[in-house]
């Protein structure tokens, strides 16, 4: 029971949640732009849950438009999901695990503006509470210490 109490209380102090991240879409501040690769871009970034995308452009000639996956594979900007595009220095919160599809309009995707984010459960951090920092932590660490408490714990009783 003891071991239970414990393995509890140490839990409840190594285990939070991530903050979310701003992507800037494109690497830089205004790269919602044509000949630009967001593919690539996308590939080298890791996405979760509670992220915000960025997208910096000029609202007078592009668009961001969040549409489903036919929408994005054949550039149609018709019947799009939602209207990113409030003032060219847009975000949009990635609030669900799945693939987002966004595509500028105008013509402009066929130009390769268009970008594909796939979105992943927040995964756990682990954070030492103000008692452990001393320690180095690993889940190595966290095993041991754990099996440590463990055996103690039986050859106390």
């Amino acid at each position: 029971m003891l071991v239970i109490v414990i393995m509890m209380i140490l839990m409840s102090h190594a285990v939070e949640s991530r903050e979310p991240v701003l992507h800037r879409v494109g690497g830089g501040r205004f790269t919602w732009a044509p000949d630009i690769n967001f593919t690539d871009w996308s590939s080298k970034e890791h996405f979760y849950v509670g992220d915000w995308l960025y997208f910096g452009f000029d609202k007078h000639i592009y668009n961001v438009l969040e549409v489903n996956k036919t929408s994005y594979e054949n550039c149609f900007d018709k019947e799009y999901i939602y209207n990113v595009t409030r003032g060219g220095r847009d975000v949009f919160n990635l609030t669900e695990a799945k693939t987002y599809y966004f595509l500028s309009g105008r013509g402009y995707c066929y130009k390769g503006m268009k970008v594909a984010v796939f979105v992943e459960q927040t995964p756990p951090v682990l954070h030492l509470s103000p008692g452990f920092k001393s320690y180095p932590y690993t889940s190595t660490n966290f095993i041991i210490i754990l099996t440590m408490l463990a055996t103690w714990t039986i050859i106390s009783y």
